[in-house]
């Protein structure tokens, strides 16, 4: 069976569907990873044909509009603001993107599509190739439930109404944000118009399966979902065994305690320098060694203390374990990669998804309560630190959950799932 796969964003957003193309490729498929051009050796190193997304969009985070936009995330007015100014910018972005996405999707020739929403062309060139679509997620955001609200939405405790109703909102602004290119993109492609773009249902009302990539003992599945949404476990990429540590991060490992690892990923804002500062004070004040990773920006550390390692990057895999404690921005793959480490975590979110993890890891006791980065503090930030690592209860709770994470077969689970689909279609 030929697979095409569709995912755009951050590394976060693209490993994970790697590890799924790994599996299904182990299971003897042929598959094709379409994503941004920057990730293209990446999926070509593990064996995955690539197909071609341009980084335009993404490269939009690294400008003043993108970081004002992290550093106001938590300012309503502000993100509306920004928002708007930069939709003439990405409108021309969104189309090439689903036109490129279309390209690829048409020479791997597919049996079947596995799309991430933000690929969300994926139900549309399907039904133009008449074949199935599946939705892959990361994140609890789109299959509505009655039992807690949308993650972008306060839990108010007014029921399964107002639950119901976060994820119908999210939904249409998802419909929304890609009605007028999916509309475009139809009519130059001989489909039909569509009354109204529905990410969870084909154009004649179909329920589009979803599988989400995640453990249910990090987010129960909910009891009212259709039997077409099922939760997997997480999808992970395994750690290339040929990796060799730099002699500098062994020989720092081997010289004291287990360090703190601290990384953002590529969230910054404006100023990592003043994050890095505020890290290494933090790290001196609680009296811990820390290894700094600036791999993808979102740190910037000049000078350094004896205490303090700073590496470019390492695999999740190898390093977290080696860990006191895990420090980070919240995001999906970071918090999975955390979390299978079965090490504490203090979670910095800047936007999107993030918070929703943090609060998840503080109330499964495996972590401190989060600290948003807009109030961020050396005080603040230690005490976390000091908290995660002294509290027993704690430490405790995340070696527990890291070992019923790594019990999981996520990815083996995801492909007899979507075998299954493809067996019933």
């Amino acid at each position: 069976m030929n697979i095409f796969i569709a995912t755009y964003g951050s590394r976060g957003d693209v490993q994970p569907y790697v590890a799924l193309g790994k599996g299904l490729q182990n299971a003897g498929h042929e598959v094709t990873l379409a994503t941004s051009e920057r990730f293209c050796n990446f999926v070509k190193a593990h064996g995955l044909h690539y197909g071609y997304m341009n980084d335009d969009l993404l490269a939009i985070l690294n400008t003043d509009q993108g970081r004002d936009l992290v550093e106001n995330t938590n300012n309503l007015f502000e993100v509306i603001k920004q928002t708007f100014s930069m939709m003439k910018q990405v409108g021309p972005m969104q189309q090439a993107l689903l036109q490129e996405s279309w390209e690829a999707a048409k020479q791997s020739k597919p049996d079947l599509i596995i799309f991430h929403p933000k690929a969300y062309g994926g139900p549309q060139f399907a039904e133009k190739l008449g074949i199935p679509v599946i939705m892959a997620l990361l994140i609890p955001m789109m299959v509505p439930t009655s039992e807690h609200p949308n993650l972008g939405f306060p839990d108010l405790k007014l029921g399964s109404c107002y639950n119901r109703m976060t994820y119908q909102v999210v939904n249409k602004l998802t419909g929304a944000s890609a009605n007028k290119y999916v509309k475009a993109w139809r009519a130059a492609n001989g489909l039909p118009p569509q009354k109204r773009f529905d990410i969870l249902h084909t154009t004649v009302g179909g329920v589009i399966p979803v599988l989400h990539g995640f453990s249910q003992h990090v987010v129960p599945q909910p009891s009212d979902w259709p039997k077409t949404a099922r939760t997997t476990g997480y999808w992970f990429l395994n750690q290339a065994s040929d990796w060799i540590p730099p002699p500098e991060l062994e020989g720092f490992l081997e010289a004291g305690p287990p360090p703190v690892y601290i990384g953002f990923g590529s969230m910054a804002g404006r100023d990592p320098e003043r994050l890095a500062s505020i890290v290494i004070e933090a790290l001196q004040k609680a009296g811990v060694r820390g290894i700094i990773v600036t791999g993808w920006g979102g740190l910037k550390a000049i000078a350094l203390p004896e205490t303090v390692l700073q590496i470019d990057q390492a695999p999740h895999a190898w390093l977290f374990p080696r860990m006191a404690a895990i420090v980070h921005h919240g995001g999906a793959g970071t918090t999975a990669a955390g979390l299978r480490a079965g090490k504490p975590s203090v979670v910095v979110p800047f936007f999107g998804d993030q918070p929703f993890w943090g609060q998840r890891i503080h109330s499964l006791g495996v972590g401190s309560n989060p600290i948003p980065q807009k109030k961020l503090t050396a005080e603040k930030l230690a005490a976390a630190i000091k908290e995660v690592i002294s509290n027993p209860n704690i430490r405790q709770k995340a070696e527990a959950l890291g070992a019923k994470v790594r019990h999981e077969d996520g990815i083996g689970n995801a492909v007899a799932l979507i075998e299954g689909i493809m067996k019933s279609a």
